[in-house]
């Protein structure tokens, strides 16, 4: 496809995440909520739908989809009653799944993303909603027949469902990055697309520039990934475009996204919201919500990767590409904020974290919750190199892998025990510079005759000659000084 042809039209999407809740039971009953677990092995008659049982309400899920309907500035709803969404799936014991379709429990409100141009960008938020997650059909392990494994039946999820404010396939893809760190910062969900546990439907249409209404939109499921999202919403825009340029129409349908190939294929036409048949459901209670319940729960959530991002940057100093680093997981967070903590270089704190730190977890394949150096000891070993007696090279390859191995010692008594203390004496300083101009007469001949960026030559000469241990700032002002008086 030209590029003058794609210019002409404008995508037009929107989101619904599958927030799979880190509850310890399910939504209505008490069998267990956890992944991996054998097949059919965490079912009870109440997930089995059997007759004659009566659900009932997961207090922990109100409490986490109140939590993100917080983080989301959304309006809480504070009288609530279920439905039942009707329609066959061999996976659904029940034969529907009770949901909130008349009264969701967060309506309204915003979720920040970076748009196409780095510009900040709010995406409004229809409404967030509890519901029930079905079993799991699985195809690929007999060759004969479908198996069904009920484990997940049940299983609590907020359904996040964005207004069609996103414009491209990368606002997509940062929309849902968004999202699984906000529920991951709230400890509502791991996140954790590969197992299912935060799945993304996308609606997808397109229409001509300076159009006022929206194209036919079409539904694509089955994305395992943030990358297949952007792929499968990219793949679905281009395919818009071209049956428009041939006249053709764009059937209103669900589509599956098979990742290996790369493209969309037609599972079934689109159903209409009557189509499911909702009624409200008999055996549960409606719920109320009041303000003090509402207070109690923002009282004791976590600072947000936004309110974060804008303190790094506004209070703290630091560069936009270093907030998004540090702020793009939670316990990376939460470790920088021990460290500034404990000194105020926070640009130093931030570019420990992001270079030593993050390559010894990388290197061994560990998560920061597992580094055995605590934020207060390299706060500490911050300030002996702000103080001078080490410098941050020496800081690196010597005192921190040192720490490494014992990380029960201080950073100056390693520093002290390894002979490691800069030099700021300044006729020590002047005796190495003298040895190290007694040993070079041919650069000193060239530095005199204008190649001053020898200076660097020299200073590498310096350090060799004092092991390290002469003070940088100081050596490089009086190496310049004696250098230029010959």
């Amino acid at each position: 496809m030209t590029e003058e042809i794609r210019s002409k039209y404008q995508a037009v999407i929107g989101l619904e995440v599958h927030a799979q809740m880190l509850t310890k039971s399910k939504a209505y009953s008490s069998d267990v909520n956890e992944f991996g677990d054998a097949p059919n092995t965490n079912v009870s008659v109440i997930t089995l739908g059997h007759p004659g049982t009566l659900p009932k309400m997961n207090k922990r899920t109100i409490e986490f989809a109140i939590r993100m309907g917080i983080a989301c500035e959304s309006d809480i709803t504070e009288f609530q009653s279920f439905d039942r969404k009707n329609y066959f799936y061999p996976d659904l014991p029940k034969g529907y799944q009770i949901t909130q379709d008349r009264t969701p429990i967060c309506e309204n409100g915003r979720i920040f993303i970076k748009d196409d141009n780095g510009n900040e960008k709010a995406i409004k938020i229809t409404r967030i909603h509890m519901e029930e997650d079905a079993g799991k059909s699985i195809h690929d392990v007999d060759v004969h027949d479908t198996l069904v494994d009920l484990n997940r039946a049940g299983i609590p999820l907020i359904e996040i469902v964005s207004e069609p404010d996103l414009r491209s396939s990368q606002e997509a893809y940062n929309y849902v990055t968004e999202v699984r760190k906000l529920v991951r910062y709230l400890e509502i969900c791991d996140g954790n697309m590969e197992e299912s546990s935060l799945r993304c439907d996308a609606n997808i249409s397109v229409m001509l520039k300076g159009a006022k209404e929206y194209g036919r939109r079409v539904e694509v499921k089955n994305m395992n990934s943030i990358r297949n999202v952007q792929k499968a919403i990219e793949y679905e825009i281009e395919r818009h475009i071209e049956l428009i340029e041939k006249g053709e129409i764009i059937a209103q349908e669900t589509r599956s996204f098979d990742a290996l190939k790369g493209t969309t294929i037609s599972m079934r036409s689109k159903e209409a919201a009557n189509d499911y048949r909702f009624f409200p459901e008999p055996d549960l209670l409606p719920l109320t919500v009041d303000q003090k319940q509402i207070d109690a729960i923002k009282a004791e959530m976590p600072a947000l990767p936004r309110d974060l991002f804008i303190k790094y940057t506004k209070e703290l100093g630091l560069s936009e590409y270093d907030a998004y680093n540090i702020t793009d997981s939670k316990e990376i967070a939460l470790f920088y904020e021990d460290i500034v903590s404990c000194t105020s270089n926070h640009k130093a704190a931030a570019n420990w974290l992001m270079g030593d730190i993050k390559s010894y977890l990388n290197h061994k394949g560990k998560e920061i919750t597992d580094f055995p150096i605590s934020a207060k000891t390299i706060g500490e070993l911050i300030a002996i190199i702000d103080e001078g007696k080490i410098s941050s090279t020496v800081a690196s390859q010597k005192v921190f892998p040192a720490l490494i191995e014992d990380a029960s010692k201080s950073p100056i008594s390693i520093a002290e025990s390894m002979n490691l203390i800069q030099d700021s004496n300044e006729d020590s300083i002047m005796t190495y510079i003298d040895e190290v101009i007694a040993k070079n007469p041919s650069e000193v001949e060239r530095y005199k005759n204008g190649e001053k960026q020898l200076t660097g030559f020299f200073m590498g000469q310096l350090m060799r000659v004092s092991k390290g241990k002469a003070d940088p700032k100081a050596a490089n002002q009086l190496m310049r000084s004696a250098l230029d008086k010959l």
